[in-house]
């Protein structure tokens, strides 16, 4: 029996096949829908029939708060890097 890959409609071989969450994809078929990172069967979530990577997984459809931060500079003028005046020890 010949399966169907989900991303192109095109028929999975036997030979070929990377079998994933109970989906026969090609092998270069089987990347993350939002930014394309190739994909290890078994090792992505889904969501809508769709395969994502962990990290647009818990972007897009993750609870609030797991966002990675992206760099300290995008935090503008460093929180931590702030520390006032009456805790500074003087010596």
């Amino acid at each position: 029996m010949i399966s169907y890959c989900p991303m192109c409609g095109k028929p999975v071989y036997f030979a070929e096949r990377k079998r994933s969450l109970g989906k026969d994809y090609h092998p270069l078929c089987l990347k993350c829908y939002h930014c394309k990172r190739q994909l290890s069967p078994g090792q992505h979530a889904e969501y809508d029939d769709k395969p994502y990577c962990s990290h647009c997984y818990l972007q897009r459809f993750g609870p609030r708060g797991t966002r990675p931060l992206t760099s300290r500079s995008s935090l503008g003028a460093s929180a931590s890097s702030k520390v006032p005046a009456e805790t500074k020890k003087t010596s």
